[in-house]
């Protein structure tokens, strides 16, 4: 896949997107990016999901303990990834029926700023998880939060690229 040569994270987004487009289910910009946006959007249900379960046992063993409010605190963050991640989905999507006009921008910032935010909040949550005398389960977290990280920096450059393409194609059809 063609389009993963240049993103921060080729290989990941190779392997996330290449069994799509052997599908032909992606093929323009448009689509690749529409299926990077939703690979991180599933990635981050996913990782939220593990999380809860997570959350579910620590809350039993201890509720008030650091380990608990450090997961708590991730997952509400990844939650508000999945929302941010959700509404460029949407907006996307919005670009890619019919004229959108001079709001373009509008709607490309808005699609930039949400991704951004998932990128950093993913972040903030890797950071609540040391790197010493970490145990398995908050080694798998960290491991999870950081793939939602990188296929959502990969999404983001290529929605760049779809956009780059698209302000392109419409300055060759102004009159």
């Amino acid at each position: 896949m063609a389009a993963c040569k240049r993103t921060r994270y080729p290989s990941l987004c190779y392997q996330c997107l290449s069994g799509m487009a052997s599908r032909g289910r992606i093929e323009t910009p448009h689509q690749v990016a529409q299926a990077a946006l939703s690979v991180a959007l599933y990635k981050a249900m996913y990782t939220r999901a593990y999380m809860m379960k997570v959350a579910k046992v620590l809350k039993a063993m201890n509720p008030k303990g650091r380990d608990y409010q450090s997961i708590q605190d991730c997952t509400n963050q990844l939650s508000s990834g999945i929302y941010q991640m959700t509404q460029s989905i949407n907006e996307l999507r919005r670009l890619g029926h019919g004229p959108v006009g001079n709001d373009f921008y509008f709607h490309m910032s808005n699609i930039e700023t949400w991704i951004s935010t998932t990128i950093t909040d993913a972040m903030m949550c890797v950071e609540e998880f040391p790197g010493h005398r970490m145990g398995k389960v908050k080694a798998t977290i960290k491991g999870k939060v950081l793939n939602v990280a990188m296929t959502a920096s990969n999404a983001l450059y290529l929605f760049h690229s779809f956009a780059q393409k698209y302000v392109a194609a419409r300055a060759l059809h102004k009159p």
